[in-house]
């Protein structure tokens, strides 16, 4: 078990491998996704009980828009069921749940009960799951660029104004710590536009794990070689051993 001290406080996942395993075993790709949300759900709940601050999965990107239309309606099915069947779950322990993305793209079905999640949930100081919809990093930040510039248009803001942290503001992460680990599943070594501004100093590991397999035991692998890693950021051993000692 990873050492509270040790955990990172922000964990973003790419979902990766559901279609293959399907495909694997023969079966149609939706019935990946499916097994997917079991996944989803025993990840979210041993973070929360491990005490891991915030939780973000890739569910849905900007992209897969462009997949074959029946895919697309049963990942739409599944994402509403997981928010009404999960729902309690969320309610009863205190976690409160976030979405980034273009939400105003998806169908009523889904943004209907997101909503309504949300707004039950904003009030909770429990750890934050966000679902990554409609969502790509690119796109993220080219919107945050534009609300800058109208900003600047109405006057609100100077250009010497923006600096990182206030660029970051315009981003729908402001609200959450930067990212500390990311994890991808399915073996592939890939970023695939997920968050690129707030991984700059996230741990990655890469895991030859499928999504639907992917359990607690697993998370806590990924966790332990967290742990185990120096995080620098631009500084040095030396530098670092010596802030250690000045803290102690």
């Amino acid at each position: 078990m990873t050492e509270p001290r040790n955990l990172p406080r922000h964990v973003g996942i790419i979902m990766d491998g559901n279609g293959r395993w399907a495909q694997r075993q023969g079966r149609p790709r939706l019935e990946g996704h499916r097994a997917g949300a079991d996944s989803v759900r025993d990840i979210t709940r041993a973070s929360r009980q491990l005490g891991i601050e915030a939780l973000t999965l890739y569910a849905f990107s900007s992209q897969n828009w462009q997949r074959p239309v029946d895919e697309v309606t049963g990942l739409m099915q599944l994402l509403r069921e997981f928010l009404i069947d999960e729902r309690s779950e969320i309610l009863d322990n205190a976690i409160r749940l976030e979405a980034i993305g273009d939400v105003e793209r998806l169908p009523p079905i889904v943004k209907e009960p997101l909503d309504e999640l949300r707004a039950a949930s904003a009030h909770h100081r429990g750890m934050t799951l966000t679902l990554a919809l409609s969502y790509g990093g690119r796109e993220s930040i080219a919107r945050a660029v534009r609300d800058a510039v109208r900003d600047a248009v109405a006057g609100k803001l100077a250009p010497d104004d923006v600096d990182v942290e206030r660029f970051a503001s315009y981003l729908p992460t402001s609200q959450l710590p930067p990212v500390d680990l990311l994890i991808r599943t399915s073996g592939e070594q890939r970023i695939s536009n997920f968050m690129l501004w707030e991984i700059a100093y996230a741990e990655l590991v890469f895991i030859d794990v499928q999504w639907p397999d992917f359990r607690r035991e697993h998370l806590q692998t990924c966790l332990d070689q967290y742990a185990a890693r120096e995080r620098r950021f631009g500084l040095t051993s030396a530098q670092l051993a010596s802030d250690l000692d000045l803290e102690g």
